[in-house]
């Protein structure tokens, strides 16, 4: 199966909720309109200055809280989802730490808590159908599809509307690419959009300060053995210099008693 992907249209949102409430309905949360991402609300719409803004997890394609989790609770899946599977999770909250994109919420209010997100209804993905949140919008400002004909679609947009779109797909490239995509009429840092992101994946930076971990070690070693060389050499030149002073002491008073 092909990579999938979501493409929002923020232009087409008109703030009515639908998407929220098939989100809920699917996944059995408690009903009710939120308008902040937490661990009963999957997918929300933030209004920000006066536009409409729909949020959920972005599904990196490199996802960084795939790659701290310690016991394997969250997986990249091949077909674009980021899945994660609760009966593993521990709560360390590593994920919540690590995601650029602050996305997973956990659940204070649990006597034993565990972190949720949005899993991009895998599930239904694997069946061949759109995620419950896309299938819901009325107004096709979420569509559904292949990643690379997602992309094509958001390109064709904006090359023949130049005036009601920046010209920029948020999510293609943002730390090495997303499967949930955004095109926008407002520049995306206004709507609270990190812009100053990186590009590369977080895991491949992570695992490249690790890989110089060895060679700083390697340093370091060398550099404490030099100064445990140079304390010790020095204890023993005070050592040799006491013994030849007591030397010459021992020769001056025998010169003496000679004498």
């Amino acid at each position: 199966m092909k990579k999938k992907a979501i493409l929002v249209d923020i232009t087409k949102c008109i703030g009515c909720g639908a998407c929220q409430l098939a989100c809920k309905a699917k996944n059995g949360l408690p009903e009710g309109e939120e308008q902040k991402l937490s661990s009963t609300a999957y997918t929300v719409i933030e209004e920000k200055d006066g536009v409409n803004v729909r949020r959920l997890c972005m599904h990196c394609e490199s996802p960084t809280c795939a790659s701290v989790c310690p016991v394997g609770a969250i997986q990249k899946t091949s077909y674009g989802p980021v899945v994660y599977t609760p009966d593993k999770c521990i709560g360390c909250r590593y994920c919540m730490q690590a995601c650029p994109f602050q996305v997973p919420r956990y659940e204070w209010d649990n006597s034993t808590p565990k972190m949720q997100k949005c899993n991009l209804c895998y599930d239904r993905i694997a069946d061949g159908l759109p995620p419950a949140c896309v299938e819901a919008c009325p107004t096709g400002a979420s569509i559904f599809g292949d990643r690379d004909e997602i992309l094509q679609e958001a390109r064709r947009r904006i090359h023949e509307n130049p005036d009601q779109y920046v010209q920029y797909i948020y999510g293609e490239s943002e730390v090495g690419g997303t499967s949930v995509l955004y095109l926008s009429s407002v520049p995306f840092g206004s709507l609270g959009f990190k812009t100053d992101i990186s590009k590369e994946p977080l895991p491949m930076l992570t695992l490249e300060a690790l890989s110089k971990i060895p060679s700083v070690v390697f340093a370091g070693g060398v550099f404490l053995y030099g100064v445990w060389w140079i304390t010790n050499r020095r204890k023993e030149v005070r050592k040799l210099e006491e013994r030849l002073k007591a030397m010459e002491d021992e020769e001056e008073t025998h010169q003496k008693f000679k004498v």
